[in-house]
């Protein structure tokens, strides 16, 4: 499945620059997003043959640098919205672990898709004791035309908490947004326990790179 219908796949691995290594202890959004930009993109160039060779490090690198910094059980919040509150904690537990995963999946495929496209910085505002900020990007397209902005979400709990992304927009479409439409539908047709079996299903299957 798409993330955003109509948008190229290699938009997507632009989420990948937040794939954040630890910088430093309560680092502001601003400052991870810009730090780590140019570790990942210096990996996907040194390694860009490995990972099409072999999709189990592909896997493995894009669960050890995205999985601590996204907090997958507040976007999945979101994302079922009332069917949430109605859903199990077994439910929860299941949806937000097989929605981890779909997500690791189109990181991993628009990975191999990399084209060496430009990530330009936008002022960051932030006033002191906010608990949600949003650092905005743009895509510099390599072939041309109008710049694409990438916009990420981040909250933290409180002071001493580490800031946590929870939604990520693309060209003004809301990630978070977008899946809540496509599985209220699936939901509503199918029921919650239906939704998660086919997610499931689609298992982690061999990644290959998209004809060029």
């Amino acid at each position: 499945m798409n993330l955003i219908n109509g948008k190229s796949v290699h938009v997507l691995l632009l989420l990948l620059t937040l794939a954040m290594a630890p910088v430093q202890a309560q680092a502001m959004p601003d400052e991870l997003v810009r730090t780590t930009t140019d570790k990942i993109q210096a990996l996907l160039k040194q390694n860009h043959a490995l990972y099409e060779q072999d999709n189990a490090k592909l896997y493995a690198m894009v669960y050890e640098h995205i999985l601590p910094h996204f907090d997958f059980r507040a976007m999945s919040k979101l994302v079922l919205a009332r069917h949430w509150r109605g859903a199990s904690e077994d439910q929860r537990t299941r949806f937000a672990g097989e929605f981890r995963d779909l997500l690791v999946r189109t990181y991993a495929t628009a990975l191999l898709n990399y084209t060496d496209e430009e990530i330009i910085m936008l002022p960051f505002r932030a006033n002191p004791g906010d608990k949600r900020v949003e650092v905005k990007t743009e895509v510099k397209r390599s072939s041309g035309g109008p710049n694409i902005p990438l916009y990420y979400r981040f909250y933290k709990k409180d002071e001493k908490a580490e800031w946590k992304v929870y939604d990520v927009s693309i060209d003004g479409i809301s990630m978070v947004t977008n899946y809540r439409s496509v599985y209220a539908d699936k939901i509503r047709k199918q029921g919650l326990d239906a939704l998660i079996a086919s997610m499931a299903s689609t298992g982690p299957e061999t990644v290959k790179p998209a004809p060029k």
